[in-house]
Protein backbone atom coordinates (compact mmCIF):
# COMPACT_ATOMS: atom_id res chain seq x y z
CA UNK A 1 0.00 0.00 0.00
CA UNK A 2 1.65 3.48 -1.30
CA UNK A 3 1.90 5.98 1.82
CA UNK A 4 2.34 8.95 0.53
CA UNK A 5 2.45 10.97 3.62
CA UNK A 6 5.95 11.05 4.59
CA UNK A 7 5.45 15.30 5.29
CA UNK A 8 4.03 13.98 8.81
CA UNK A 9 5.89 10.95 9.65
CA UNK A 10 8.33 9.24 7.01
CA UNK A 11 8.91 5.37 7.41
CA UNK A 12 11.62 5.02 9.26
CA UNK A 13 15.04 4.46 7.35
CA UNK A 14 16.70 1.19 7.37
CA UNK A 15 20.22 2.81 8.84
CA UNK A 16 17.87 4.09 11.23
CA UNK A 17 16.29 0.64 12.18
CA UNK A 18 20.08 -0.77 12.10
CA UNK A 19 21.38 1.35 14.79
CA UNK A 20 18.28 1.63 16.96
CA UNK A 21 18.78 -2.04 17.17
CA UNK A 22 22.76 -1.61 18.07
CA UNK A 23 21.86 1.12 19.94
CA UNK A 24 19.63 -0.71 22.35
CA UNK A 25 22.37 -3.21 23.26
CA UNK A 26 25.00 -0.32 23.52
CA UNK A 27 23.60 3.07 24.56
CA UNK A 28 21.19 1.96 27.33
CA UNK A 29 23.34 3.33 30.36
CA UNK A 30 23.63 7.10 31.63
CA UNK A 31 26.16 9.11 29.33
CA UNK A 32 26.61 11.09 32.16
CA UNK A 33 28.23 8.05 34.42
CA UNK A 34 32.23 7.94 34.11
CA UNK A 35 31.90 3.98 34.18
CA UNK A 36 32.58 1.89 30.95
CA UNK A 37 28.36 1.58 30.41
CA UNK A 38 28.50 5.10 30.75
CA UNK A 39 31.54 6.08 28.78
CA UNK A 40 30.05 4.13 25.80
CA UNK A 41 27.02 5.49 25.94
CA UNK A 42 28.69 8.78 26.05
CA UNK A 43 30.78 8.53 22.97
CA UNK A 44 27.40 7.36 20.90
CA UNK A 45 25.77 10.46 22.12
CA UNK A 46 28.77 12.55 20.78
CA UNK A 47 28.97 11.15 17.38
CA UNK A 48 25.26 11.89 16.95
CA UNK A 49 25.56 15.17 17.82
CA UNK A 50 28.50 15.27 15.80
CA UNK A 51 26.61 14.06 12.66
CA UNK A 52 23.78 15.84 13.73
CA UNK A 53 25.50 18.94 13.63
CA UNK A 54 27.57 18.31 10.47
CA UNK A 55 24.10 17.73 8.88
CA UNK A 56 22.77 20.84 9.52
CA UNK A 57 25.43 23.15 9.12
CA UNK A 58 26.20 24.03 13.22
CA UNK A 59 28.73 23.65 15.65
CA UNK A 60 28.15 20.21 18.05
CA UNK A 61 28.08 22.65 20.68
CA UNK A 62 25.00 24.34 19.11
CA UNK A 63 23.20 21.69 19.08
CA UNK A 64 20.69 20.29 21.81
CA UNK A 65 18.47 17.16 21.41
CA UNK A 66 14.36 17.68 22.25
CA UNK A 67 11.94 14.95 22.89
CA UNK A 68 9.70 16.43 19.54
CA UNK A 69 10.18 18.74 16.96
CA UNK A 70 7.31 20.52 18.27
CA UNK A 71 9.61 20.71 21.96
CA UNK A 72 12.49 22.06 20.06
CA UNK A 73 9.97 24.83 18.60
CA UNK A 74 8.92 25.92 21.96
CA UNK A 75 12.08 25.65 24.40
CA UNK A 76 13.59 27.73 21.18
CA UNK A 77 11.15 30.39 21.09
CA UNK A 78 10.27 31.03 24.61
CA UNK A 79 14.21 30.90 25.69
CA UNK A 80 14.79 33.91 23.00
CA UNK A 81 11.78 35.66 23.88
CA UNK A 82 12.80 35.62 27.54
CA UNK A 83 16.26 36.56 26.94
CA UNK A 84 15.26 39.60 24.77
CA UNK A 85 12.37 41.00 27.33
CA UNK A 86 14.37 44.04 27.59
CA UNK A 87 14.74 44.51 24.50
CA UNK A 88 11.04 44.45 23.26
CA UNK A 89 8.25 41.84 23.27
CA UNK A 90 6.87 41.91 20.14
CA UNK A 91 7.19 38.59 18.14
CA UNK A 92 6.91 38.20 14.36
CA UNK A 93 5.42 35.20 12.18
CA UNK A 94 4.40 34.66 9.14
CA UNK A 95 0.67 33.76 8.49
CA UNK A 96 1.39 30.01 7.56
CA UNK A 97 3.86 28.87 10.54
CA UNK A 98 3.34 24.97 11.81
CA UNK A 99 1.13 25.42 14.60
CA UNK A 100 3.68 24.73 17.10
CA UNK A 101 4.72 28.32 16.36
CA UNK A 102 1.11 29.42 16.67
CA UNK A 103 0.66 28.06 20.45
CA UNK A 104 3.72 30.13 21.90
CA UNK A 105 2.19 33.08 19.48
CA UNK A 106 -1.10 32.72 21.87
CA UNK A 107 0.79 32.19 25.01
CA UNK A 108 3.26 35.03 24.76
CA UNK A 109 0.34 37.32 24.04
CA UNK A 110 -1.89 36.02 26.70
CA UNK A 111 0.93 36.89 29.01
CA UNK A 112 1.60 41.12 27.76
CA UNK A 113 3.58 40.41 24.81
CA UNK A 114 2.22 41.78 20.89
CA UNK A 115 2.54 39.32 17.84
CA UNK A 116 2.64 40.63 14.47
CA UNK A 117 1.86 38.38 11.40
CA UNK A 118 3.27 38.66 8.30
CA UNK A 119 1.17 37.57 5.36
CA UNK A 120 1.72 35.48 1.95
CA UNK A 121 0.92 35.91 -1.45
CA UNK A 122 -1.01 32.86 -3.22
CA UNK A 123 1.95 30.90 -3.18
CA UNK A 124 2.21 30.62 0.16
CA UNK A 125 5.11 32.79 0.46
CA UNK A 126 6.50 35.63 2.56
CA UNK A 127 8.20 38.43 1.28
CA UNK A 128 11.46 39.45 3.05
CA UNK A 129 10.47 43.36 2.29
CA UNK A 130 7.24 42.66 4.24
CA UNK A 131 9.48 40.80 6.99
CA UNK A 132 11.69 43.96 7.24
CA UNK A 133 9.00 46.02 7.36
CA UNK A 134 7.72 44.25 10.51
CA UNK A 135 10.62 44.66 12.39
CA UNK A 136 10.94 47.43 14.82
CA UNK A 137 13.35 48.59 17.71
CA UNK A 138 10.53 46.44 20.02
CA UNK A 139 10.64 43.00 17.54
CA UNK A 140 12.23 40.28 20.16
CA UNK A 141 11.91 37.57 17.19
CA UNK A 142 11.33 36.01 14.00
CA UNK A 143 9.94 33.36 12.88
CA UNK A 144 10.19 31.87 9.72
CA UNK A 145 9.74 28.43 8.20
CA UNK A 146 12.30 27.30 5.44
CA UNK A 147 9.48 25.63 3.83
CA UNK A 148 6.13 25.12 4.03
CA UNK A 149 4.72 21.49 5.65
CA UNK A 150 0.80 21.98 3.95
CA UNK A 151 1.71 23.06 0.45
CA UNK A 152 5.70 22.42 0.68
CA UNK A 153 6.43 26.57 -0.73
CA UNK A 154 10.11 27.11 -0.12
CA UNK A 155 10.50 30.70 2.15
CA UNK A 156 13.41 33.16 1.23
CA UNK A 157 15.54 32.06 4.75
CA UNK A 158 18.30 33.68 3.70
CA UNK A 159 17.20 37.49 2.61
CA UNK A 160 15.37 37.22 5.83
CA UNK A 161 17.84 35.93 7.74
CA UNK A 162 20.35 39.08 5.98
CA UNK A 163 17.51 41.70 7.31
CA UNK A 164 16.99 40.36 10.65
CA UNK A 165 21.04 40.67 10.84
CA UNK A 166 20.49 44.29 9.81
CA UNK A 167 18.11 45.07 12.21
CA UNK A 168 19.73 43.32 14.80
CA UNK A 169 16.66 40.45 15.61
CA UNK A 170 17.23 36.87 15.90
CA UNK A 171 15.70 34.71 13.29
CA UNK A 172 14.53 31.28 14.63
CA UNK A 173 14.01 28.98 11.59
CA UNK A 174 11.36 25.96 11.44
CA UNK A 175 13.22 23.32 9.23
CA UNK A 176 11.22 20.45 10.10
CA UNK A 177 10.35 19.72 6.33
CA UNK A 178 13.98 21.14 5.04
CA UNK A 179 16.55 19.18 6.54
CA UNK A 180 15.94 16.06 5.24
CA UNK A 181 16.80 17.89 1.58
CA UNK A 182 20.39 19.58 2.79
CA UNK A 183 21.21 22.42 5.05
CA UNK A 184 19.31 25.82 5.65
CA UNK A 185 21.29 28.86 3.97
CA UNK A 186 21.69 32.58 5.85
CA UNK A 187 22.46 33.52 8.83
CA UNK A 188 19.67 32.43 11.15
CA UNK A 189 19.60 32.42 15.25
CA UNK A 190 17.83 29.23 16.21
CA UNK A 191 16.82 26.38 14.19
CA UNK A 192 14.78 23.33 14.81
CA UNK A 193 13.93 20.11 13.33
CA UNK A 194 12.22 16.82 14.10
CA UNK A 195 13.45 13.18 13.08
CA UNK A 196 10.24 11.41 12.54
CA UNK A 197 10.62 13.72 9.09
CA UNK A 198 13.78 12.29 7.55
CA UNK A 199 13.38 8.84 8.87
CA UNK A 200 14.35 8.66 12.19
CA UNK A 201 12.54 7.28 15.38
CA UNK A 202 9.76 9.81 16.36
CA UNK A 203 10.37 11.61 19.80
CA UNK A 204 13.77 13.47 18.82
CA UNK A 205 14.31 16.86 18.04
CA UNK A 206 16.86 19.58 17.05
CA UNK A 207 17.06 22.63 18.55
CA UNK A 208 20.40 24.43 17.63
CA UNK A 209 21.46 28.07 19.38
CA UNK A 210 24.12 29.48 17.10
CA UNK A 211 26.87 31.33 19.36
CA UNK A 212 26.40 34.76 20.29
CA UNK A 213 22.36 34.73 20.42
CA UNK A 214 20.98 35.71 23.66
CA UNK A 215 19.13 32.62 25.15
CA UNK A 216 17.40 31.93 28.91
CA UNK A 217 16.20 28.16 28.89
CA UNK A 218 12.92 28.18 30.62
CA UNK A 219 11.46 25.89 33.36
CA UNK A 220 13.02 23.92 35.74
CA UNK A 221 16.83 22.70 34.57
CA UNK A 222 19.43 20.43 35.13
CA UNK A 223 22.87 19.69 33.61
CA UNK A 224 21.92 17.35 30.32
CA UNK A 225 21.84 18.89 27.06
CA UNK A 226 23.36 22.49 28.78
CA UNK A 227 20.14 23.06 29.73
CA UNK A 228 17.65 23.74 27.63
CA UNK A 229 16.11 20.10 27.56
CA UNK A 230 16.36 18.52 30.85
CA UNK A 231 15.76 15.05 31.37
CA UNK A 232 17.39 11.60 30.40
CA UNK A 233 17.37 11.68 27.09
CA UNK A 234 16.31 8.67 24.30
CA UNK A 235 19.63 7.68 23.30
CA UNK A 236 18.61 4.93 21.04
CA UNK A 237 16.06 6.87 19.24
CA UNK A 238 19.00 10.15 19.23
CA UNK A 239 21.66 7.63 17.46
CA UNK A 240 19.43 5.82 15.29
CA UNK A 241 18.00 9.86 14.39
CA UNK A 242 21.60 11.04 13.27
CA UNK A 243 22.34 8.03 11.57
CA UNK A 244 19.44 8.20 9.03
CA UNK A 245 20.43 11.85 8.43
CA UNK A 246 23.80 10.83 7.81
CA UNK A 247 22.66 8.35 5.50
CA UNK A 248 21.11 10.82 3.61
CA UNK A 249 23.82 12.92 3.21
CA UNK A 250 26.29 10.27 1.92
CA UNK A 251 24.04 9.41 -0.56
CA UNK A 252 22.84 12.79 -2.01
CA UNK A 253 27.17 13.40 -1.70
CA UNK A 254 27.48 9.72 -3.58
CA UNK A 255 25.28 11.19 -6.61
CA UNK A 256 22.31 9.04 -5.66
CA UNK A 257 19.89 12.46 -5.70
CA UNK A 258 16.89 11.20 -4.93
CA UNK A 259 16.04 15.45 -4.39
CA UNK A 260 15.53 15.22 -8.19
CA UNK A 261 13.72 11.66 -8.66
CA UNK A 262 11.15 12.84 -6.51
CA UNK A 263 10.95 15.88 -7.95
CA UNK A 264 9.95 14.67 -11.26
CA UNK A 265 7.66 12.70 -9.58
CA UNK A 266 6.49 15.53 -8.31
CA UNK A 267 6.34 17.54 -11.64
CA UNK A 268 4.25 14.71 -13.03
CA UNK A 269 1.73 14.88 -10.49
CA UNK A 270 1.72 18.43 -10.48
CA UNK A 271 1.05 18.48 -14.72
CA UNK A 272 -1.58 15.44 -14.72
CA UNK A 273 -3.95 16.29 -12.14
CA UNK A 274 -5.78 19.07 -13.55
CA UNK A 275 -5.57 17.16 -16.80
CA UNK A 276 -7.72 13.97 -15.13
CA UNK A 277 -9.67 15.98 -13.01
CA UNK A 278 -12.13 18.62 -13.60
CA UNK A 279 -12.24 21.84 -11.47
CA UNK A 280 -9.15 21.39 -9.31
CA UNK A 281 -6.86 23.97 -7.96
CA UNK A 282 -2.72 22.83 -7.51
CA UNK A 283 -1.77 25.43 -5.04
CA UNK A 284 1.88 26.18 -3.91
CA UNK A 285 4.71 27.88 -5.42
CA UNK A 286 5.58 25.19 -8.78
CA UNK A 287 9.34 26.14 -8.42
CA UNK A 288 10.32 26.89 -5.22
CA UNK A 289 9.19 24.17 -3.46
CA UNK A 290 10.24 21.15 -1.55
CA UNK A 291 10.91 18.15 -3.91
CA UNK A 292 8.78 15.78 -2.79
CA UNK A 293 5.22 17.45 -1.70
CA UNK A 294 2.38 18.36 -4.24
CA UNK A 295 -0.80 19.77 -2.66
CA UNK A 296 -4.47 20.19 -4.70
CA UNK A 297 -8.07 20.93 -3.98
CA UNK A 298 -10.84 19.64 -5.76
CA UNK A 299 -14.44 21.87 -5.55
CA UNK A 300 -17.22 20.46 -4.84
CA UNK A 301 -15.48 17.62 -2.74
CA UNK A 302 -15.96 16.05 0.68
CA UNK A 303 -12.33 15.97 2.13
CA UNK A 304 -12.69 13.38 4.54
CA UNK A 305 -14.54 11.31 1.38
CA UNK A 306 -11.97 11.84 -0.79
CA UNK A 307 -9.43 10.65 1.64
CA UNK A 308 -11.46 7.25 2.51
CA UNK A 309 -11.95 7.01 -0.97
CA UNK A 310 -7.93 6.86 -1.81
CA UNK A 311 -7.39 4.79 1.29
CA UNK A 312 -9.85 2.35 -0.14
CA UNK A 313 -8.30 2.39 -3.09
CA UNK A 314 -4.46 1.54 -0.77
CA UNK A 315 -3.26 5.60 -1.01
CA UNK A 316 -2.53 7.02 2.36
CA UNK A 317 -2.87 10.46 1.56
CA UNK A 318 -3.13 14.27 4.36
CA UNK A 319 -5.13 17.11 3.66
CA UNK A 320 -6.03 20.68 5.12
CA UNK A 321 -9.77 20.41 4.51
CA UNK A 322 -11.57 21.85 7.36
CA UNK A 323 -13.90 18.71 6.93
CA UNK A 324 -11.29 16.64 7.91
CA UNK A 325 -10.40 18.74 10.57
CA UNK A 326 -11.84 18.30 14.25
CA UNK A 327 -11.92 22.39 14.55
CA UNK A 328 -14.10 22.41 11.30
CA UNK A 329 -12.33 25.09 10.16
CA UNK A 330 -10.44 25.20 7.19
CA UNK A 331 -6.37 25.04 7.28
CA UNK A 332 -4.66 28.42 8.41
CA UNK A 333 -2.27 27.78 5.45
CA UNK A 334 -4.83 27.44 3.15
CA UNK A 335 -6.65 30.11 4.41
CA UNK A 336 -3.62 32.83 4.40
CA UNK A 337 -3.42 31.72 0.76
CA UNK A 338 -6.83 32.75 -0.11
CA UNK A 339 -6.84 29.04 -2.07
CA UNK A 340 -9.49 26.53 -2.34
CA UNK A 341 -9.96 24.23 0.72
CA UNK A 342 -11.90 21.95 0.03
CA UNK A 343 -11.42 18.85 -1.16
CA UNK A 344 -7.76 18.78 -0.41
CA UNK A 345 -5.31 16.71 -1.01
CA UNK A 346 -1.25 16.59 -0.32
CA UNK A 347 0.90 14.18 -1.07
CA UNK A 348 4.28 14.44 0.08
CA UNK A 349 6.06 11.13 -1.34
CA UNK A 350 8.72 9.19 1.00
CA UNK A 351 12.31 8.14 -0.30
CA UNK A 352 12.04 5.42 -2.51
CA UNK A 353 8.66 5.95 -3.89
CA UNK A 354 8.30 4.19 -7.13
CA UNK A 355 6.93 5.93 -10.18
CA UNK A 356 5.08 3.03 -10.93
CA UNK A 357 2.74 3.72 -7.59
CA UNK A 358 2.67 7.91 -8.38
CA UNK A 359 1.26 6.26 -12.24
CA UNK A 360 -1.24 4.26 -10.12
CA UNK A 361 -2.06 7.43 -8.19
CA UNK A 362 -3.25 9.43 -10.95
CA UNK A 363 -4.90 6.14 -12.41
CA UNK A 364 -7.23 6.13 -9.19
CA UNK A 365 -7.67 9.51 -8.70
CA UNK A 366 -9.89 10.46 -11.36
CA UNK A 367 -12.51 7.75 -10.49
CA UNK A 368 -12.31 8.58 -6.66
CA UNK A 369 -13.11 12.58 -7.00
CA UNK A 370 -15.85 11.56 -9.59
CA UNK A 371 -17.38 9.00 -6.90
CA UNK A 372 -17.68 11.63 -3.96
CA UNK A 373 -18.70 14.56 -6.19
CA UNK A 374 -21.96 11.75 -7.45
CA UNK A 375 -22.75 11.32 -3.92
CA UNK A 376 -23.25 15.67 -3.49
CA UNK A 377 -25.33 15.31 -6.99
CA UNK A 378 -22.54 17.66 -8.48
CA UNK A 379 -22.93 16.76 -12.81
CA UNK A 380 -20.01 15.49 -14.14
CA UNK A 381 -17.92 17.82 -16.52
CA UNK A 382 -15.26 17.13 -18.76
CA UNK A 383 -12.22 19.60 -18.97
CA UNK A 384 -12.73 20.25 -22.84
CA UNK A 385 -15.92 20.47 -23.01
CA UNK A 386 -15.90 23.16 -20.12
CA UNK A 387 -13.25 25.00 -22.44
CA UNK A 388 -14.65 25.13 -25.35
CA UNK A 389 -17.48 27.27 -24.34
CA UNK A 390 -17.58 30.63 -25.41
CA UNK A 391 -17.67 33.25 -22.41
CA UNK A 392 -20.48 35.40 -22.10
CA UNK A 393 -20.11 38.94 -22.43
CA UNK A 394 -21.59 41.30 -19.11
CA UNK A 395 -24.60 42.90 -19.64
CA UNK A 396 -23.82 46.77 -18.53
CA UNK A 397 -27.29 46.93 -15.95
CA UNK A 398 -27.58 44.94 -13.18
CA UNK A 399 -30.06 41.89 -13.54
CA UNK A 400 -32.34 40.15 -10.61
CA UNK A 401 -30.90 37.66 -8.53
CA UNK A 402 -31.62 34.44 -6.28
CA UNK A 403 -30.79 33.41 -2.78
CA UNK A 404 -29.23 29.90 -1.82
CA UNK A 405 -30.09 29.02 2.03
CA UNK A 406 -27.28 26.66 2.85
CA UNK A 407 -27.49 27.39 6.32
CA UNK A 408 -26.41 24.26 8.42
CA UNK A 409 -24.76 22.59 5.72
CA UNK A 410 -21.15 21.95 5.94
CA UNK A 411 -18.46 22.41 3.05
CA UNK A 412 -18.78 21.30 0.09
CA UNK A 413 -22.27 21.66 0.14
CA UNK A 414 -22.64 25.88 -0.06
CA UNK A 415 -20.65 26.07 -3.27
CA UNK A 416 -22.20 22.91 -4.88
CA UNK A 417 -25.37 24.52 -4.27
CA UNK A 418 -23.99 28.43 -5.99
CA UNK A 419 -22.83 26.18 -8.80
CA UNK A 420 -25.99 24.65 -9.59
CA UNK A 421 -28.06 28.38 -9.33
CA UNK A 422 -25.51 30.27 -11.35
CA UNK A 423 -26.44 28.99 -14.67
CA UNK A 424 -30.29 30.30 -13.44
CA UNK A 425 -29.14 34.19 -13.07
CA UNK A 426 -28.31 36.17 -16.19
CA UNK A 427 -25.45 38.00 -16.91
CA UNK A 428 -24.81 40.53 -14.26
CA UNK A 429 -27.08 39.05 -11.74
CA UNK A 430 -26.04 38.18 -8.32
CA UNK A 431 -26.44 34.77 -6.26
CA UNK A 432 -26.67 35.42 -2.25
CA UNK A 433 -25.46 32.35 -0.36
CA UNK A 434 -26.76 32.13 3.31
CA UNK A 435 -24.42 29.88 4.71
CA UNK A 436 -23.38 29.44 8.51
CA UNK A 437 -20.15 27.34 7.62
CA UNK A 438 -16.85 28.92 8.16
CA UNK A 439 -15.14 27.33 5.39
CA UNK A 440 -17.78 29.21 2.61
CA UNK A 441 -15.69 32.69 3.37
CA UNK A 442 -13.09 30.83 2.02
CA UNK A 443 -13.99 28.78 -0.67
CA UNK A 444 -16.78 30.93 -2.01
CA UNK A 445 -14.46 33.32 -3.31
CA UNK A 446 -11.99 30.79 -4.57
CA UNK A 447 -14.72 29.27 -6.52
CA UNK A 448 -15.30 32.52 -7.84
CA UNK A 449 -11.47 32.86 -9.18
CA UNK A 450 -11.63 29.22 -10.49
CA UNK A 451 -14.91 29.97 -12.20
CA UNK A 452 -14.09 33.30 -13.31
CA UNK A 453 -17.39 34.82 -11.57
CA UNK A 454 -17.28 38.28 -9.28
CA UNK A 455 -17.04 37.69 -5.80
CA UNK A 456 -19.08 40.77 -4.50
CA UNK A 457 -18.54 40.23 -0.97
CA UNK A 458 -19.94 39.46 2.53
CA UNK A 459 -22.97 41.07 4.03
CA UNK A 460 -24.26 40.59 7.55
CA UNK A 461 -27.00 37.74 7.89
CA UNK A 462 -29.20 37.27 10.90
CA UNK A 463 -27.65 33.79 10.81
CA UNK A 464 -23.72 32.99 10.21
CA UNK A 465 -23.38 35.85 6.99
CA UNK A 466 -24.00 36.38 3.00
CA UNK A 467 -22.07 35.73 0.06
CA UNK A 468 -23.08 37.87 -2.50
CA UNK A 469 -21.64 36.43 -6.36
CA UNK A 470 -22.38 38.02 -9.51
CA UNK A 471 -22.45 35.96 -12.41
CA UNK A 472 -19.82 37.37 -15.35
CA UNK A 473 -19.65 34.65 -17.72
Amino acid sequence: MPYFDAASAAPLHPVAREALLAALDEGWADPARLYREGRRARLLLDAAREAAADAVGCRPDELTFTPSGTHAVHAGMFGVLAARRRVGRRLVHSAVEHSAVLHVAEVHAAAGGTVTEVGVDRTGRVAAAAVADALGGDAALVCLQSANHEVGTAQPVEEVAARCREAGVPLLVDAAQSVPWGPVPGAWSVLTASAHKWGGPPGVGLLVVRKGTRFAPQGPLDERESGRSPGFGNLPAVVAAAAALRALRAAAEGGSDEAVRLGGLVDRIRARVPELVPDVEVVGDPVRRLPHLVTFSCLYVDGEALLHELDRAGFSVSSGSSCTSSTLTPSHVLRAMGVLSEGNVRVSLPYGTEAADVERFLTVLPQAVRSVRERFGVPVEEPARRAAEPAAVAEPAAAPGVVVDALGRRCPVPVIELAKVIDQVPVGGTVTVLADDVAARQDIPAWCAMREQEYVGEEPAERGAAYVVRRRV
